[in-house]
């Protein structure tokens, strides 16, 4: 038999990872070299991390572009040119004949060999004093293109190199370059949606910042079926963070949409993703993202979305007023400033309750809304702009569909908030809510929540409205009887205020009569009169108000629910406590016995 000749690493690495696990296991490989090197924290790693291998699969997909439009004979333009490309001062070189060349003809690696042969701080000098102001400034060259100022964003935030030593930068490059786009799955076609969700999740894990921007995998993906954005749609996340919804949008968009024709997939990289992050850290991330997801133009606009206030919104230029669809995960617990608060009808310094209100001003009128909200923002009925928010919100949009997390749902990114999905269509009134009822599954950090958990929620989602969506952890509220039905109990109350009201003011003017006719005395007799009745209606109004607001407790509270209750009396629970305490004692016996 025929001896097999054995792969080397290198030959092997040029193959490519085999699947989302090698790939992941050689991404924590290179944070091991970054984490030795002077990176410690995922705080640091990630943005040195994003840079590098942004540029490595960008040169890779600009190589899969240019052999595309050299089929059809079409010209193609690269973002970067030599000495800035990854092939030029990054690319490992070899003296062997058989190495590969640049795409004008030179050495691959050729920079970095002059650099590394040269004194000692050369490599670093070119990067941080060359290679990064070069590309951070390509959004300011005449006629850049929409690609080139994105790439400047991505690098905008790296000033320098972290790493320690020229010798660990070598090692990251070298590992960083093994890396290949060929070779990662369909379901995770693009590198760095995989590579976040790993990384993420580890900062949450810890309970750094990372958690504030990370939304887990399944969640985004059940959250997008359900929402179901299609091809010539406009979607937009307000608070995008690494721009996860974007990215699962694009990519359902994509699977579901068929045939592309070549209209599509343009609308679909340029005009199509919209999102706004103010996160220093997750901006970068989120643009390296979506770029590596096809979207050679993604609309992310830098800085504050509640009070308006820009970093950097050079690439929100051309950007629609509204949106068909609304994907997001608002911070949760956040307070805002007067700042924040003036642009919306309803002031309060909840952040969640303000992008609300934001979701609803820049949805098209039929445009539909996935949201992440907090149980506090559902249940809570006595902050008045919480329930003139969910007022306006079941006004002028059909919430059609809540679903209750569990408590653990966000646990694995450092967030233990009960949450719930909220689904809602702007332009029509809520007429009925259908509630599912996730509360009951255990999560954590080692069980979270996967799509598997979702299948009966998507196998009764179009059936909701039919007997047949009623189910053991699934059922409808009719919402437009329960507002009737308010009315209805609040009205003797709201009655009872106007006579009161009526009495107060007839009362007032039978105390001018008094004065004016020179009786003080009697008029100062009608005074406590004034004050019960005015209480009064004080009182009998704020009991119609408590009524009507009650409707606007919109957690899920599930009817068929089976509570289980200890029916035992006092002395029977007052002798099973002293049977457990006898079981203890001879425990307890069992233990001395053996000293």
């Amino acid at each position: 038999m025929p001896k097999v000749k054995k792969e080397t690493k290198k030959e092997q690495a040029a193959k490519g990872m085999s699947g989302p696990q090698a790939l992941n296991q050689a991404v924590w490989q290179i944070c091991d070299v970054l984490r030795r090197s002077n990176c410690a924290s995922a705080l640091q790693y990630v943005p040195e991390l994003t840079w590098m291998l942004f540029l490595r699969v960008l040169e890779e997909q600009e190589a899969i572009e240019r052999e595309e439009a050299e089929a059809l004979g079409l010209s193609y333009t690269p973002s970067l040119v030599s000495p800035y490309r990854w092939q030029d001062w990054a690319a490992p070189w070899s003296d062997k004949p058989d190495t590969g060349k640049t795409d004008d003809g030179k050495p691959l690696g050729w920079k970095r060999r002059l650099l590394q042969e040269g004194k000692r701080g050369d490599y670093f000098a070119f990067v941080n004093g060359e290679l990064l102001p070069w590309l951070r400034g390509l959004r300011d060259q005449p006629g850049a293109s929409p690609k080139q100022k994105v790439i400047s964003e991505i690098i905008s935030p790296i000033e320098r190199v972290r790493i320690d030593t020229e010798s660990n930068f070598a090692d990251v490059l070298d590992r960083v370059h093994a890396l290949r786009l060929a070779g990662t799955d369909t379901q995770h076609q693009f590198m760095l949606s995989q590579v976040y969700e790993g990384l993420l999740l580890k900062m949450g894990e810890k309970n750094s910042d990372g958690g504030q921007f990370y939304t887990p995998r399944e969640l985004i993906r059940a959250m997008v079926r359900a929402v179901n954005p299609r091809l010539g749609q406009t979607v937009c996340d307000p608070c995008c963070g690494t721009g996860g919804f974007l990215a699962e949008s694009a990519e359902h968009m994509r699977a579901r949409g068929g045939e592309l024709t070549t209209d599509a997939l343009d609308a679909l990289k340029h005009r199509t993703f919209y999102g706004k992050e103010k996160d220093n850290l997750a901006y970068p991330i989120a643009l390296a993202n979506l770029m590596l997801h096809g979207i050679d133009e993604p609309h992310l606009w830098h800085g504050n979305t509640l009070s308006k206030q820009a970093v950097y919104a050079g690439l929100w230029e051309g950007a629609p007023e509204r949106f068909h669809v609304v994907l997001t995960n608002p911070p949760f617990g956040g307070k805002e400033g007067k700042e924040a608060q003036g642009p919306f009808p309803f002031k309060t310094r909840a952040t969640q309750a303000l992008f609300v209100q934001y979701v609803m001003q820049i949805l098209e009128p039929g445009g539909r809304c996935g949201i992440v909200l907090d149980e506090g923002l559902l249940y809570r009925t006595n902050e008045e702009a919480f329930v003139k928010t969910k007022r306006k919100l079941t006004d002028e949009c059909d919430l059609w569909c809540i679903v209750s997390l569990p408590g653990g749902a966000f646990t694995g990114s450092g967030a233990g908030v009960k949450t719930n999905l909220v689904f809602f269509t702007r332009g029509r009134k809520t007429e009925r809510i259908w509630y599912y009822d996730l509360s009951h599954i255990k999560v954590g950090k080692k069980t979270p929540l996967t799509m598997q958990q979702f299948v009966k929620f998507f196998d009764l989602l179009d059936k909701r409205g039919t007997p047949e969506a009623e189910t053991e952890h699934s059922w409808t509220v009719d919402f437009a009887e329960r507002k009737r039905h308010a009315i209805e109990e609040a009205t003797p109350h709201r009655r009872e205020a106007d006579a009161q009201r009526e009495r107060a003011m007839s009362l007032r003017e039978a105390t001018k009569a008094h004065r004016k006719a020179g009786k003080p005395a009697l008029a100062d007799t009608l005074m406590p009169e004034i004050d019960a009745a005015e209480k009064l209606a004080r009182d009998a109004s704020a009991k119609a108000q408590n009524i009507e607001d009650a409707v606007y407790d919109l957690k899920a509270v599930n009817p068929r629910e089976k509570k289980v209750t200890d029916t035992r009396t006092p002395a029977q629970l007052l002798e099973a406590i002293t049977e457990k305490g006898r079981e203890v004692d001879a425990a307890l016996a069992q233990l001395r016995a053996l000293l």
